[in-house]
């Protein structure tokens, strides 16, 4: 299909073109995308990376993580994060920042979307159990499970499995890594850093877990305003929320100062981010990749006060005993049904038991547990176990 523009170039390149201007010239840009392990013929107005985003969006295991515990199990009540609201905030800050600091956008769009698509039920409390249970059997780290979806557990084309996207798009996907995750990728480079655009997606996954954790157990009233007055962080956005509003009521405030957490960290990266570049000559994605380490960080003072947050949010909500409680019925319930399904696997799909042979039946388990949303691995314990 051709679609030609005003001047007969078609809508893709011309976009190309247009925004190549624009960008940084440490931006990655969609030549530098290392092309589809299955060649396809480009679309005729998107881009490569702007096609990995929507299939990323339409796969079914992007659809699972509405279902997926964030830290508050899932629809318990009407404003929690899930595992994909987190994606979805994580996007918008990523696509913010990235534009604050001309890069590519689509290609950050589509790292973020994907970045936790290989996430388990129950949190990292599910991901946790589960490398326990293949310790003998290759281990489960989410990081390697989400390229392992968008690579091979999706299947929605007759002529390969995966998706088939781009390399560039895996690489960010496999070398995601924050505070909590650390990147397993065998296929990948690790020495060199990894393109501005995976390091934006690493940090504002960070950025949007702190904020929005801290928002989210305030509402469920596991913390207390009382508690956060020795952090940093919060002193300076309660101080700001209580000028900017003085009249408001104590809610609205609180509110607001969980966004001013966020927009500290934000202003940060945008301000810190860009003196790296610059000062570090950075003049094209391969010095980027070649710069020793990431460009894409805090200043020493918010990195100070982040992770005094995240060790607060360490010790008080995610080590909260309602949180250990959960995570240990979870564990169970994931223990139990792995157990029930290496004993007997004709409890699993057929489409599952196909791949027995060529994957073994430890690493099928797992996938099939792994790709459950809560409230489905919940019903299946009970139709199982119980």
């Amino acid at each position: 299909m051709t679609m030609p523009s005003g001047d007969g170039e078609d809508p893709r390149s011309a976009y190309e073109a247009r925004r190549s201007d624009w960008l940084g010239p440490w931006a990655v840009r969609e030549s530098d995308s290392g092309g589809r392990t299955f060649p396809e013929d480009e679309h005729p107005y998107r881009t490569c990376f702007q096609r990995d985003r929507d299939r990323i969006v339409h796969c079914s295991a992007f659809r699972r993580l509405d279902f997926k515990t964030q830290v508050f199990v899932p629809h318990e009540h009407d404003h929690f994060r899930t595992r994909l609201t987190h994606t979805l905030e994580v996007a918008q800050i990523a696509r913010s920042l990235g534009r604050a600091l001309r890069l590519n956008e689509d290609l950050i769009e589509a790292v973020a979307l994907a970045h936790d698509l290989g996430h388990p039920p129950f949190g990292h409390a599910g991901e946790q159990v589960l490398d326990e249970l293949m310790a003998d059997w290759g281990h489960f780290e989410h990081n390697r499970q989400s390229l392992r979806v968008v690579d091979y557990l999706e299947h929605p084309y007759p002529r390969f499995r995966g998706l088939n996207l781009t390399r560039v798009v895996r690489e960010c996907i496999a070398r995601h890594e924050s505070r909590y995750d650390a990147p397993a990728c065998d296929e990948f480079d690790t020495s060199l850093a990894a393109p501005l655009e995976g390091q934006i997606v690493n940090i504002a996954d960070e950025i949007a877990y702190t904020s929005a954790d801290l928002e989210d157990a305030l509402a469920a009233e596991w913390i207390s305003l009382d508690q956060l007055e020795g952090l940093s962080l919060w002193r300076r956005a309660w101080a700001k929320a209580k000028t900017d509003m003085p009249d408001a009521r104590t809610i609205h405030k609180r509110i607001r100062a969980c966004k001013g957490v966020l927009a500290a960290m934000a202003d940060d990266i945008v301000i810190h981010s860009a003196e790296q570049i610059h000062s570090r000559g950075i003049d094209s994605p391969d010095a980027a990749r070649y710069a020793g380490s990431g460009c894409i960080t805090f200043s020493g003072e918010i990195a100070t006060g982040a992770r005094q947050m995240q060790e607060f949010l360490h010790a008080n909500v995610y080590c909260h005993p309602a949180n250990i409680e959960q995570a240990r019925r979870g564990g169970r319930i994931i223990r139990d049904l792995f157990s029930a399904y290496v004993s007997d696997e004709s409890l699993l799909p057929e489409r599952y038991r196909r791949r027995i042979e060529t994957d073994g039946l430890y690493r099928v388990a797992c996938d099939y547990i792994a790709g459950m949303t809560d409230r489905f691995c919940r019903q299946e314990h009970e139709r199982i176990c119980t």
